[in-house]
């Protein structure tokens, strides 16, 4: 019986100096590749979960910002959402300041809004202002051609050229309620989803996402001063969908890499969450880059080719929404996660075990988990202790490269865990 303890004292020592010398030679694998290979391949050690404090301080700083924005500068509604009146004619020759001045003098007030859009001959002159009289925007459109004389479609000035939409400030705000309900519907459909499809964690990290998202774009466009519209809710709720559609697809890696995490003391939960991280990393971005093409290219036919305000206003919040979403997916929604999780009991004691391994196999263990590790480590019966352990941290994704001959001496039956 003293002899076979020994053998396996013995077999178990060998065991762990072949593990420790495999995480070495993992880790030097990953720091001799460049940068993009490892970007490309998913193979080196982007620690995007073990920074997760500085991603929650530069996320909280961004919803800040949004929020003292909106706080303080509101929004630019379009006429849709505030109602008014709207008159727009092709440009020609006429600048802002002189149909600004021809407005004043016809109706005797300052109009809301004058801006040009598109270039060139198809450029359009819009004019924002509160709800006008029949007669008065009949007067005003009087005014405008006899100032401007527009050309109509046959090439000929046209009084039909001037165009005019009136929005009561009632119909408005039945806009704005639908969109706010079409939002609400939208992140409980969310909600339920997510937590059917994967667990209640993964869907509150993915909502607060969503409303990180949504937060930042309206932070931008209050900001910015970009004319709230229809097609601006539109848009939003498209790109919540696309950031929903990135989030899902690390989690759904996060879920593969942790099945059975806590019958392995090879990583951490957080370790295998990065992992999950790291092996996405390219697909997240050739997503947003296959999504940003044609969204780049709607902004140029819709500002400078045709002039139409609308498309503008789709494909802006869209371009928004995919840089916001593809930030929000890969350094908020997962560190969000593993936060999460680790509140949990199954999670905690599965780290306490790989720390306790390190250590034992002389890895360095953070001075914060080394007091609660030797506890453990002296509590657990000795048929409970496993006899691999780590000697390091491995690097996420470093595939190991194994020596000539490390196996050699590993007894029959013995599997690495």
């Amino acid at each position: 019986m003293a002899e076979q303890s020994d053998d396996k004292t013995l077999a178990d020592a060998e065991l762990i100096k072949s593990d420790a010398v495999e995480e070495t030679l993992e880790s030097s694998t990953a720091q001799r590749h460049g940068f993009f290979t490892r970007l490309y391949t998913g193979t080196g050690a982007f620690d995007v979960v073990g920074r997760r404090k500085m991603w929650f301080t530069v996320s909280g700083l961004i919803i800040a910002i949004a929020i003292a924005s909106i706080a303080i500068r509101g929004f630019t509604f379009g006429i849709d959402f505030q109602g008014g009146t709207k008159v727009s004619f092709p440009r020609g020759d006429a600048t802002v300041q002189q149909v600004e001045d021809v407005f004043r003098e016809t109706l005797g007030h300052e109009p809301e809004q004058v801006v040009v859009v598109g270039n060139g001959a198809s450029a359009t002159v819009q004019i924002r202002s509160e709800m006008l009289s029949n007669d008065q925007t009949a007067k005003q459109k009087d005014a405008l051609f006899n100032e401007f004389h527009p050309v109509g479609v046959d090439g000929e000035p046209s009084k039909q050229a001037i165009s005019d939409s009136a929005v009561s400030s009632t119909w408005g705000s039945q806009i704005t309620k639908k969109a706010l309900i079409a939002l609400g519907v939208f992140l409980v459909l969310v909600g339920l989803y997510i937590t059917i499809r994967y667990e209640r964690y993964m869907a509150m990290s993915a909502l607060a996402t969503l409303v990180f998202d949504l937060t930042t774009t309206a932070g931008v466009y209050s900001l910015v001063g970009f004319e709230v519209s229809p097609a601006t809710v539109i848009g939003l709720l498209t790109i919540l969908g696309f950031s929903l559609y990135d989030t899902v697809i690390v989690f759904d890696k996060v879920e593969e890499n942790t099945h059975g995490f806590q019958h392995t003391t090879r990583r951490t939960f957080a370790e295998q969450a990065n992992l999950a991280l790291n092996q996405t990393f390219m697909r997240s971005i050739n997503t947003s880059l296959i999504s940003v093409i044609p969204v780049v290219a709607l902004m140029v036919v819709a500002v400078w080719l045709l002039g139409v305000g609308t498309l503008k206003d789709l494909a802006l919040v869209m371009l928004i929404g995919i840089i916001v979403g593809t930030y929000s997916s890969i350094f908020l929604a997962t560190p969000l996660l593993v936060t999460l999780r680790e509140r949990t009991e199954l999670v905690r004691t599965h780290t306490r075990r790989v720390l306790r391994r390190r250590k034992a196999a002389g890895a360095d263990v953070p001075e914060a988990a080394d007091e609660e590790t030797t506890a453990d480590a002296r509590s657990e019966e000795p048929s409970e202790r496993e006899p691999v352990a780590l000697a390091a941290k491995p690097a996420p994704g470093a595939r190991p490269i194994r020596p000539t001959g490390s196996r050699t001496s590993r007894p029959s039956g013995k599997r690495r865990r």
